[in-house]
């Protein structure tokens, strides 16, 4: 994530994770105990979960994608289903639902909050919609009391694609305590990270039952050698090395989010200038109580802009600072094309896609990082505006 600079300022990556000596110690004590694979961390972390979760059933995976695979699987949804989601996210949130033989239903986005436009996804509904899916973008929570009022009106499933927005809440309530399935990752570039993971948030035991068995290869094993398998799983469980660095981050996670909105408030007070102002430039919403701040995104002025996106990555790379693309519109990559989806489709997603831009943000940094960053962001538009 970072590369050598010729400034004399380090390299400064659109993230970086914190990870403790305290926590760097568990992980040598774990490999040196021989049970490096599931077990007892893993229980650990799980218990963890579930606590922050407000007791519901937690269950740990190796990806935050399986997990809303798995979901889907729990939900009986199959071939002949339909599944309506965003066309802004990681691919992740559609292939899965491709991978259990339905078809995703894309929705446009709201410009504003950048996540799945609620008031068009009635309109999308049919007899074959089985579920939503929506995505917490950049740690910003979709309306939780607009979203499940619509899937009860008709009677949905909802698999919330929270993987961004650990730590985040919704009118007071966490993330993850409430609603239906809700999906957690725990990926490297993360609020808290297990290096690679994820986590799953259920309704029940018998929906957690059903996890673990999608988890390992449908196994139920029964005394000291009973083995049986009902159904077909994969090869999703979480490693004990990886439960451990989660055991040691979850402590963290408040610190790590009020510096995150400190550094957020920066940004917003830094780029808060005449000359972005004119520019056009595209701020996040301002919330300082819900989001998470996993990302800031900023939406470059594309019409008053004479350089593309990646010509202003460069510029920003060779002043020693990366930045990030999340994401392109998902139905315009080649798979989605020619699933029948074209440019034209969703024009809000299309030009956030083409023109969302994600600058450093992570607990490490300081107001002189946030500041670096912002400089060295108008300068480039400011030199490169369109008179």
């Amino acid at each position: 994530m970072s590369a050598p600079s010729t400034n004399a300022l380090p390299y400064l990556p659109f993230t970086r994770p914190t990870i403790d000596d305290a926590t760097i110690q568990g992980v040598t004590e774990v490999l040196r105990s021989g049970w490096i694979t599931s077990g007892p961390n893993v229980k650990a972390f799980e218990a963890k979960l579930s606590e922050y979760c407000g007791g519901r059933p937690v269950r740990a995976f190796n990806s935050g994608t399986c997990t809303m695979e798995i979901a889907l699987r729990i939900a009986g949804i199959g071939a002949g289903h339909e599944v309506i989601t965003t066309p802004l996210s990681w691919v992740a949130t559609s292939n899965v639902v491709l991978d259990v033989g339905a078809k995703p239903v894309f929705v446009d986005i709201d410009p504003v909050t950048r996540n799945l436009d609620l008031a068009r996804v009635e309109a999308a509904i049919t007899p074959a919609t089985r579920a939503i899916i929506p995505v917490d973008l950049a740690g910003l929570p979709v309306d939780r009391d607009r979203l499940y009022a619509l899937a009860k009106k008709h009677n949905l499933r909802v698999i919330e694609d929270a993987a961004q927005s650990f730590g985040s809440t919704w009118a007071g309530r966490r993330i993850g305590s409430c609603g239906d399935f809700v999906s957690f990752s725990f990926h490297a570039n993360k609020n808290i990270t297990t290096i690679e993971g994820g986590a799953l948030v259920l309704n029940n035991e018998a929906e957690a039952k059903l996890a673990e068995q999608y988890r390992l290869q449908g196994v139920v094993r029964s005394g000291y050698d009973g083995m049986e398998v009902e159904l077909v799983g994969g090869k999703f469980n979480l490693t004990d090395v990886a439960a451990r660095v989660g055991l040691g981050q979850l402590p963290h996670l408040d610190e790590f989010t009020a510096q995150r909105r400190a550094l957020a408030r920066a940004y917003f007070e830094l780029l808060d200038t005449p000359a972005l102002r004119v520019s056009g430039l595209q701020l996040p919403v301002a919330d300082f109580t819900q989001s998470n701040w996993h990302m800031f995104q900023v939406v470059l002025p594309e019409a008053k802009l004479q350089l593309k996106r990646a010509d202003v990555m460069a510029q920003l790379h060779a002043a020693g600072i990366g930045s990030g693309v999340h994401y392109p519109a998902i139905h315009l990559f080649a798979l989605y094309r020619r699933l029948g989806w074209k440019p034209g489709d969703f024009p809000h997603a299309e030009y956030a896609g083409r023109n969302i831009l994600t600058l450093p943000l992570f607990p490490a940094m300081t107001r002189a990082d946030v500041a670096r960053v912002a400089t060295a962001l108008e300068s480039i538009i400011s030199a490169n505006r369109v008179a």
